[in-house]
């Protein structure tokens, strides 16, 4: 049996893929990588075929765009409360800073017109009178004179990054109009003039949308399904195909095609449509997730990645999407010990039907070594999925000898738009939680979990799974549970979290908690502490502003009062999440021990 603390080390070695984007000319990609260094990096393959890292400092940076004419990228920078700054860096240059260093605002995006010395970003503050703001508006600052001038002033929050047309006339953007659960498309000029909507799919509805030269590639919800279309801003446009497990548009730069992601059964490829013909094909491999990211000199390039494959930049051809014959543009299988790919577990699919009758759908994986138990992590969101993807913390519980189970509820996203929408139906706190309830009597009933060894964890809103299954299964079901930057009490995480966000929780519990309160007290695991019989560990990262540290106040306070012991595991340098590799390193041994004890 191979030692599991070294085998820990070198996962955590093992650089993890996100965000990787084909510059617009296709001549350089870049691509953020957790793992590599001690905090995640960005990385990129220059122009000149290098592949080098381009952020800088000790602070976290991930990939947020390229700088005009493909001269190198924009990045940003987070110091762990997602105060971020955001940076330039050409190819042959030194980084340059374009925001402030910490700014009294949560930023989003960033990009640079083509001609004029002007960014153009959203954020939540009012530079005219120097306070923050609810909404996120959009600005443009002259980074010669200073001068900052609001294109756009949504009046609900909602709005997410904006991006500049390729000739930089004009600024697209998402709207929040009327309701908490929907989102338009609309149009400003980069002057400030022209304001207007441009798609919208109703009311409680979303539309999602990327410039494609001088089209806009969307896709909108509909009735239990999803629309791909385009449009232009002379009224012209087209759809190319109605389906329930379209997720979000692509940019694909060098290809004279539109592309969309689409995922089923929590497996991602890629949709090619010619936007003359509309013809439409699939590029879509037996297993994994693949996502296209547009053709350079080379030819085809993607992400690929599998539960024994680490996520790669790959050179693919689309007709024939075979792994076996995906090239690496990383180099990425130098940088692995030998030997560690051979002995990854593969994941297995797992499927179960809930208290309702609904199908619900996750991955297992098989410890080889002789069970102490399960594992049940559970992805944060809800709007996500768990796929298959290489993971570290999953791998390293194999090897401490747990069966680990990755439970797709109703509301995780790869099952399409009705699976995801089901969760708004009881709101958080419901049937998705009977979801990964009844996955765990699965299990046992197929012999891969025991009475008294089944743990749950994860992060945000697995962080708030794993406190529903504490307080309300019995410890035969559920022995021990730790919670990482999981919302304890909804009417404190509301009011702390980032003003951004709080349209999230009125659309997934139905309003605000002056609308609902009753909702919101039911539906918070604070209220229910006194029930707890499993043993508790909670993990907090003390910046966190999303599930804000209140959240630990609150219940540390409630469960003195009902006598409950806990421990607690805060990692004073950390966000929304555990994401320094010292630190994982010691949470996963932490976690590891802890679920080890709980079973014994």
């Amino acid at each position: 049996m191979a030692d599991p603390e070294r085998l820990l080390d070198e996962l955590l070695d093992l650089p993890q893929l996100f965000g990787a984007r084909l510059e617009p000319s296709g001549r350089a990609l870049a691509w953020t990588w957790f793992g590599r260094d001690p905090v995640p990096h960005v990385w990129a393959r220059t122009p000149d075929g290098a592949v080098r890292r381009l952020s800088e400092g000790d602070e976290k940076s991930y990939l947020a765009g390229f700088l005009p004419g493909g001269a190198g990228v924009l990045y940003e920078t987070d110091p762990g409360d997602e105060r971020t700054a955001l940076w330039a860096r050409p190819w042959d240059g030194a980084p340059r800073r374009l925001t402030e260093a910490h700014p009294p605002y949560f930023l989003r995006g960033g990009e640079l017109h083509p001609e004029r010395p002007w960014l153009v970003f959203g954020a939540n503050y009012d530079f005219e009178r120097g306070a923050p703001l609810e909404p996120t508006w959009i600005w443009r600052r002259d980074l010669e004179t200073g001068e900052l001038r609001a294109l756009a002033r949504p009046e609900r929050p909602g709005t997410w990054a904006p991006q500049l047309s390729p000739d930089g006339r004009w600024v697209l953007y998402d709207r929040a109009t009327r309701h908490p659960a929907g989102q338009e498309l609309w149009v400003v000029g980069s002057d400030g003039l022209g304001e207007r909507a441009l798609v919208s799919a109703g009311e409680e509805r979303k539309v999602h949308g990327l410039w494609a030269g001088a089209r806009v590639n969307y896709v909108a919800e509909a009735d239990g399904t999803r629309v791909w279309a385009w449009c232009d801003l002379e009224g012209g446009g087209g759809v190319l195909l109605e389906d329930a497990h379209l997720e979000h548009p692509l940019r694909l730069p060098g290809a004279p095609f539109l592309a969309a992601q689409a995922v089923r059964a929590a497996r991602g490829y890629t949709l090619l449509a010619d936007p003359q013909s509309g013809e439409v094909r699939e590029v879509r491999p037996a297993r994994g997730d693949l996502t296209l990211l547009g053709r350079d000199a080379g030819g085809w390039v993607g992400a690929y990645a599998s539960s024994t494959r680490p996520a790669d930049l790959v050179r693919l051809d689309p007709a024939d999407p075979d792994p076996a014959s995906f090239e690496s543009l990383t180099g990425l299988e130098a940088l692995l010990p030998a030997g560690l790919l051979a002995g990854l577990v593969p994941a297995e699919e797992f499927a179960w039907t809930s208290t309702d009758g609904l199908p619900v759908h996750g991955f297992v994986y098989r410890t080889p070594h002789r069970p102490k138990g399960t594992v049940v992590l559970i992805h944060g969101g809800p709007t996500a999925h768990a796929g298959e993807r290489v993971s570290p913390e999953v791998q390293y519980y194999l090897a401490r000898g747990f069966h680990v189970f990755l439970p797709n509820y109703r509301g995780s996203t790869g099952y399409g738009l009705a699976f995801q929408e089901k969760i708004k139906e009881t709101g958080w706190g419901g049937l998705e939680q009977d979801d990964i309830r009844t996955g765990i009597e699965a299990l046992m009933a197929a012999g891969l979990a025991e009475p008294g060894k089944v743990g749950v964890t994860g992060t945000s809103y697995g962080g708030y799974s794993s406190w529903w299954q504490i307080t309300h299964a019995p410890p035969e079901l559920v022995a021990a549970a730790a919670p990482i930057c999981g919302m304890t009490d909804l009417v404190v995480d509301y009011y702390s979290t980032r003003p951004d966000l709080r349209p999230y929780s009125e659309e997934m519990l139905g309003g605000s908690p002056e609308e609902v309160p009753e909702r919101y007290r039911e539906r918070s695991p604070v209220h229910y502490v006194n029930r707890i019989r499993g043993r508790l560990l909670i993990v907090q990262g003390a910046l966190d502003p999303n599930v804000t540290p209140e959240n630990l106040a609150a219940v540390r306070r409630a469960l003195d009062a009902a006598g409950v012991p806990y421990e607690v595991l805060v990692f004073e340098d950390e966000g929304h999440g555990i994401e320094k590799k010292a630190n994982r390193r010691l949470l996963y041994r932490r976690l590891a021990d802890f679920f080890e004890a709980a079973f014994a």
